[in-house]
């Protein structure tokens, strides 16, 4: 047989080797990613059109081949959810991607879409005139400023043939316009409905400009009457909650709008708008919770749903305040229970955001020293490891910090890592986040590997940081540059040497003592409970005593 024949074949043999190889590794990551997928848990806590940007998300992991679905399993996902909804034209395009660009749209998508026009002209001239007037803002401005911007006063005014149904039906346009995919609009007009049952502050008035023009007694003396009046109309004004759109008050009715101008201000992209509308929805739920307007059981529904609607807004909003803002919320003893109880899929966000925001906040309590409200560095990791403790839920982001918290595993902690990025890359709410968390996640390596030791080697520091020698060393000096670590690199041995952390006794009394008026308060309770149960027994024991006599 001819030599060089041998030769090709042989390399043949070792390019189908590597060829296969890399085919089980793809293979075992696209694997890995549908097992770490969390939109089936997610999406029940979601509404369904939250549910698009998740689908257009997983598209883009499939073009990338990253997941193992295919494009069709996606496009049959949008068609199912598109059912209960008015976007019949984006119905009609995933059904042709579906069935081919020359297939027939089916008769009842055609006829939807006739029924979806009729209905959206009726609800319009139903609310025509509610409508006009929200337009005119010298109209709306002037009965705001007269007090008469609510249902009652304009019901009551026969100029205006605004009547509460006519106020409805503007709701269910609202309504109407957000299911066919005009998310602006609802928005918009959700926000004229919420002002009807707000109580904003009167604004200043003007001035006249200047002061030489006003040289008339008359009108000296008429515009000091007319700033009275507002100043006695302002004190006897109520002024509704400013955390709630300045709403008077607040019914399960008026909950389900604010839910609304929630979901309109994420579908629109509006974060900043979204932040507002999440802590109006955050203080209705807790003032019907607190008024029993819902019961334990929907109250603890509502704020899961909140936890999985507020992933949108703290993920995008800018900076790390609104994983800070994440990371308060989530341990709060209420919202706490429901992660643990009902959505423990939601301890990977938590998880993360911790990791991301560690640093930032040890920082603002070096800086400061109060941390009257805040949250506290030295508490974050334990509250939450004894989180993870009470969760039925692991993935490579949990399991990274169990290993290095609880196993003290570092080679464990590296393979975790590593894992961590793929997870990240593919996670709809976390990927923009991938290089800051491997970063952060470095850093926390560091810095526990450190502290159970005084020297360490570089080279070993850079295999447990998947790092070569040289460049674990330049990451260092930027670190203890950056940071203003208690640190030195010692160039002849090559090793990192760490100083000693030594605290005050005044922290650590306060570290110690911060929860004692709490866990005194229990105490008290709880004693106070046992002793009234002994009286009570011993009440019934006499009672009994004298029956039998």
């Amino acid at each position: 047989m001819d030599s060089s024949f041998v030769v090709v074949e042989k390399d043949l043999t070792m390019t189908d080797a590597a060829a296969a190889s890399a085919a089980a590794a793809t293979a075992s990551s696209k694997a890995k990613a549908a097992e770490w997928d969390l939109t089936a848990s997610i999406s029940p806590h979601l509404d369904l059109h939250m549910m698009f940007p998740l689908l257009e998300y997983v598209d883009s992991l499939i073009t990338a081949d990253l997941v193992p679905y295919t494009h069709s399993d996606v496009a049959a996902s949008r068609l199912a959810l598109l059912r209960p909804t008015h976007m019949v034209d984006y119905a009609m395009d995933i059904y042709r991607e579906l069935s081919g660009a020359d297939a027939e749209i089916p008769k009842e998508m055609e006829a939807q879409k006739e029924e979806v026009f009729k209905k959206l002209e009726e609800l319009r001239t139903g609310c025509v005139k509610f409508d006009e007037l929200c337009r005119d803002d010298a109209e709306r401005t002037k009965l705001i400023a007269a007090g008469q911007w609510n249902v009652q006063s304009l019901s009551s005014n026969p100029n205006l043939d605004v009547t509460p149904a006519v106020i409805e039906t503007y709701r269910k346009l609202a309504k109407f316009n957000y299911d066919c995919g005009d998310y602006q609009s609802a928005r918009d007009m959700l926000e004229n409905y919420l002002s009807l049952f707000a109580s904003p502050p009167l604004p200043d008035a003007e001035g006249d400009g200047d002061d030489d023009d006003v040289d008339d007694d008359r009108r000296s003396s008429g515009k000091k009457d007319q700033d009275q009046d507002q100043q006695d109309q302002k004190q006897k004004q109520q002024v509704g909650d400013q955390s709630m759109y300045y709403l008077t008050k607040v019914d399960t009715d008026l909950l389900q709008i604010l839910w609304g101008r929630l979901s309109c201000e994420i579908l629109v992209e509006n974060w900043e708008g979204a932040t507002v509308a999440l802590t109006a929805c955050k203080n209705a739920i807790e003032k019907l919770a607190a008024t029993n307007q819902l019961s334990p059981l929907e109250a603890l529904k509502q704020r899961t749903w909140l936890m999985h609607w507020s992933l949108f807004v703290k993920w995008n909003t800018g900076g790390s305040k609104g994983l800070e803002s994440m990371v308060e919320l989530f341990f709060t003893e209420r919202y706490l229970q429901a992660i643990t109880t009902v959505a423990p899929h939601l301890l990977r966000y938590l998880t993360a955001a911790v990791l991301l925001v560690k640093r930032r906040v040890a920082k603002q309590s070096d800086n400061s020293r109060s941390n009257n409200g805040g949250l506290d560095s030295r508490r974050l990791l334990k509250d939450l490891i004894r989180t993870m403790q009470h969760c039925d839920y692991t993935d490579p982001i949990v399991e990274f910090v169990d290993c290095l918290c609880v196993k003290f595993d570092f080679d464990g902690a590296q393979e975790k890592l590593a894992e961590c990025r793929h997870l990240l890359e593919t996670d709809f709410f976390l990927c923009k986040q991938t290089a800051l968390f491997v970063e952060e996640a470095r850093v926390f390596v560091f810095e526990n590997y450190c502290r159970i030791h005084n020297k360490v080697d570089l080279m070993t520091l850079g295999q447990k940081l998947a790092m070569d020698e040289q460049a674990a060393e330049r990451w260092i000096v930027d670190l203890i540059r950056n940071a203003n670590l208690d640190a030195k690199i010692d160039t002849e041995e090559r090793c990192v040497v760490m100083g000693t952390d030594v605290r005050s006794t005044y922290e650590r009394v306060i570290d110690k003592t911060r929860d004692l008026n709490v866990r005194s308060g229990t105490l008290v309770q709880n004693m106070t409970n046992v002793l009234n149960e002994s009286r009570k027994e011993k009440a019934r024991r006499a009672r009994a005593a004298l029956e039998e006599e």
